[in-house]
């Protein structure tokens, strides 16, 4: 990162409507008026959630959609144009390979043409125009009816290309800096990912080249152990006594099972009393929005057959996400919740819009958001730049929380997609194949949401 990490001493909810795609569209908000509601945003939103799904880009989910920057046909590595092939996300190929030097490789200097190179993750063969797909519409209506009826961020990039480890340290923390010229990159080498990793298990690292311009090298093997001890947005929220949890998986279906979460890689968190907050299953929050004990911040991470992740061949994860998203809108955070949904990387699959490059490690290959709250703004398509800080930076400036100094310095914040000006809309539930009784009486499947 271009800020230098900070070392601890010693070691948003979606209400949704279902309603046509017509409404002003936002085109980036001047910084000067998304600040001016910081003072405001307090006032009404006392409750964030963030649900994070994976492996898929914003052209793959919203291909076509009405006013935003998407496409239905990209170049491969021939330079010749592939129109995109409707699939469902039982597709029975699965997940495409998109570790850092692979997703370099689909970027190629931002001319997006490479995503032919990679290869099947099942078959190790070659991938061929298997990324330049897209899902049916009918897979993903629960997210259209959220972008018809709330805000459809078309510009969020991940903060570094690579896979989903990364991702998920930069939703916490907006780093993975272990040096002032150095960052973790991809996944870690064994499961589970972590401070109770194996002895043994090390990472990938990205170095910055000389001279701090352009991407940095990708060294196979060469980063440290996965247990660090970074400041992340819980240490803010708990020096400030903002309540938070993170509602994450189990991998194995023992009772105790060891939890899929990002904050098993902090060793302040997961050595210490803030591992109470770390929570499962993923379907405790539903029980916690009925039962009146939703925490001001939560992370949500979802089961395998519920995440998007297209190994797991599971039509589920749209529905999983309305259900939280009925379940908040039905109760009564809903008029003080703001929900952010986003994909955690590409997962090798085309888009369009060549991502910024802001320092050594990305920004990344975009990814769909969306923005739901009474206060949202209404049928939005936002092409503000946004990054993985940006929901760090937002928190922050809802909760009146100090910059962490990593990507959250740097990153635009989202209050500009709210209308603090008018009262809360009243909810209309998103419609969905599969209910949020379904999800509450679905078995785990005790496997990681991704590992690779």
């Amino acid at each position: 990162m271009s800020s230098p990490l900070r070392l601890l001493t010693g070691c948003f909810l979606i209400a949704v409507t279902s309603c046509t795609a017509a409404g002003p569209q936002r085109s980036a908000l001047p910084y000067a008026a998304e600040s001016s509601v910081v003072g405001t945003a307090g006032q009404h939103i006392q409750h964030v959630v963030v649900m994070v799904q994976e492996n898929r880009t914003f052209d793959m989910i919203f291909a076509g959609y009405p006013r935003a920057n998407s496409k239905l046909s990209g170049y491969n590595s021939k330079h010749q144009l592939v129109h995109l092939a409707p699939i469902d996300f039982t597709d029975k190929r699965g997940d495409i390979g998109h570790a850092w030097n692979l997703s370099v490789r689909s970027y190629d200097n931002g001319k997006m043409d490479e995503f032919d190179k990679n290869f099947i993750s099942l078959t190790n063969k070659p991938a061929h125009d298997y990324p330049y797909s897209y899902l049916k519409r009918s897979e993903v209506q629960p997210y259209w009816a959220m972008a018809q009826g709330y805000v459809l961020a078309d510009h969020m990039f991940p903060t570094e290309f690579g896979s989903s480890f990364t991702g998920h340290q930069d939703l916490i923390a907006g780093t993975t800096e272990v040096s002032a010229t150095s960052s973790v990159a991809d996944n870690p080498t064994q499961q589970p990912w972590g401070c109770g990793a194996p002895s043994g298990t090390v990472t990938n690292l990205v170095v910055e080249p000389a001279g701090g311009k352009g991407l940095g090298t990708w060294e196979y093997d060469k980063g440290p152990r996965p247990c660090y001890t970074h400041v992340t947005l819980a240490n803010e929220l708990d020096a400030k006594n903002v309540s938070w949890k993170y509602y994450a998986p189990a991998i194995g279906t023992d009772a105790g099972g060891t939890l899929w979460s990002a904050f098993s890689a902090i060793e302040a968190v997961y050595h210490g009393p803030g591992w109470k907050n770390v929570v499962s299953p993923p379907q405790t929050i539903l029980t916690d929005v009925r039962n009146g004990t939703l925490p001001a911040v939560s992370w949500v991470i979802p089961d395998f057959v519920n995440s998007d992740h297209p190994g797991a061949q599971s039509p589920t994860g749209p529905s999983w996400v309305a259900s939280v998203v009925n379940a908040i809108g039905k109760s009564r955070y809903w008029d003080s919740t703001a929900i952010v949904v986003v994909w955690d990387n590409y997962g090798g699959w085309y888009d369009n819009v060549p991502p910024p490059q802001l320092d050594y490690v990305g920004l990344a290959i975009r990814v769909p958001c969306l923005i739901v709250s009474s206060y949202a703004r209404h049928g939005v398509v936002d092409h503000t730049q946004y990054e993985f800080g940006s929901i760090l930076k937002t928190i922050e400036q809802i909760f009146g929380l100090p910059s962490m100094g990593t990507s959250d310095a740097r990153a635009a914040g989202m209050l500009g997609a709210f209308d603090f000006t008018r009262g809360p809309r009243t909810f209309v539930p998103i419609p969905a194949t599969y209910s949020t009784e379904f999800f509450l009486n679905q078995p785990a499947s005790g496997l990681p949401p991704d590992n690779d």
